[in-house]
């Protein structure tokens, strides 16, 4: 498939087609097959929009495959899968009811044609369907981007990246460049960095081959659906292409291109800092199950949690109208004593992005962030504002 500048469609052209072009397409495919396809295309297909083309699915078959395509002008995704084609030729149909239509299907082959009238009859064993459709070439054309200079990485470590950061990307739309990742190219490390407001969570992996410093920002969006593509396989690859304004993914039989955000993107470097009153190091998994408990009374994070550092232990506290919780874990403690206020679910979201056993966290003060990080390397980072709250009642 060539991928085209994108064009703006007149609203003429995508409530209905006046070339009149007859056109007609016929394959067989087996259901799981079809239906794996028609679910990586649906991540792309807009749900809410003026206009009705970008909630379908663009079929097209040709030399013995057919390629699936879901766009909403901001997010394009395209699967290709190997069918028998018995006649060439392309078709959009509507999202939803052609999803759920080859779901309930048996697992058997199906067979897709259409007859010139865009109407798409679709049989399978003893069930028949024959729904409304449109001419391929309604379809909005997606953004191009030269396959010249490939990125390369593992898909499995991306996908894990992805995972353990884009919980801290913001949801509201007051500053539109927070709503993405940054993603960094730059002296032989691949990044992902994302920041809400209250929170950043930084990931880094090196990588095997020497290219361009890259400084990109990729909504979050793409990412949450990309990383439902990509595969847990360490021998999978992806293939990152950028320009200006959009970037390429290209996993092979699926490819994702998606607009850039514009603006300026925090400047994370210097944020981190080494400096500390207090660190710790401490058991991940024995803290994160503290910090879900106190929790529960803190109303699932409506209220924070308090944490104080005494000595060998941690003690957390949670108060709320329903009562009050008391967790204790040791620790082993570097500098001084100290009283903090979080935000549980910063914490936890945090926490159980990480897959080491032990942690160190440091801290500057009562009222300044604190940062996770690894106890050996530094492959993450989690900075974590406080919350001001009244910390001299008793624990």
């Amino acid at each position: 498939m060539h991928w085209k500048t994108k064009r703006v469609w007149p609203s003429f052209i995508i409530i209905k087609d006046f070339r009149r072009e007859i056109l007609h397409m016929h394959i067989l495919c087996k259901q799981e097959l079809l239906m794996n396809s028609i679910n990586i295309a649906l991540k792309a297909c807009s749900t809410k929009t003026t206009m009705p083309i970008l909630g379908c699915i663009l079929i097209k078959a040709y030399d013995n495959q057919v390629t699936l395509v879901g766009y909403n002008l901001e997010l394009g995704i395209e699967s290709t899968i190997q069918v028998e084609v018995i006649e060439e030729g392309s078709i959009v149909l509507e999202s939803k009811i052609f999803s759920e239509i080859i779901r309930k299907m048996p697992n058997e082959i199906v067979e897709l044609s259409t007859d010139g009238s865009q109407m798409a009859r679709i049989i399978c064993e003893d069930s028949e369907f024959v729904i409304a459709g449109q001419a391929g070439q309604q379809f909005p054309e997606l953004t191009q981007v030269e396959r010249y200079k490939p990125y390369t990485l593992s898909q499995h470590t991306f996908k894990e990246m992805i995972r353990q950061t884009i919980f801290s990307v913001a949801q509201e739309e007051s500053r539109p460049i927070l709503t993405g990742e940054m993603l960094q190219i730059k002296d032989g490390f691949f990044r992902l960095v994302s920041f809400d407001g209250n929170r950043i969570s930084y990931r880094q992996t090196p990588l095997s081959t020497e290219y361009e410093t890259q400084e990109v920002v990729v909504p979050g969006r793409t990412l949450s659906e990309l990383s439902k593509i990509l595969s847990s396989d360490e021998t999978d690859m992806i293939n990152l292409y950028f320009e200006e304004k959009n970037i390429l993914f290209d996993l092979g039989e699926c490819k994702v291109v998606s607009r850039l955000l514009e603006g300026q993107f925090l400047k994370y470097e210097h944020i981190f800092s080494s400096d500390y009153a207090t660190r710790i190091k401490v058991d991940c998994k024995k803290f994160l199950m503290r910090i879900e408990r106190a929790a529960l009374i803190s109303r699932e994070g409506k209220n924070p949690i308090k944490i104080k550092i005494d000595g060998d232990n941690m003690i957390i506290t949670s108060k709320a109208e329903l009562g009050t919780a008391r967790e204790k874990l040791g620790i082993e403690l570097e500098g001084n004593e100290l009283s903090i206020g979080f935000n549980p679910k910063f914490l936890i979201e945090a926490l159980k992005s990480i897959d080491d056993d032990r942690i160190c966290i440091h801290f500057i003060s009562p009222l300044t962030p604190c940062v996770i990080n690894p106890t050996q390397g530094d492959h993450y980072k989690y900075l974590i504002a406080p919350v001001r709250m009244n910390l001299t009642h008793n624990d």
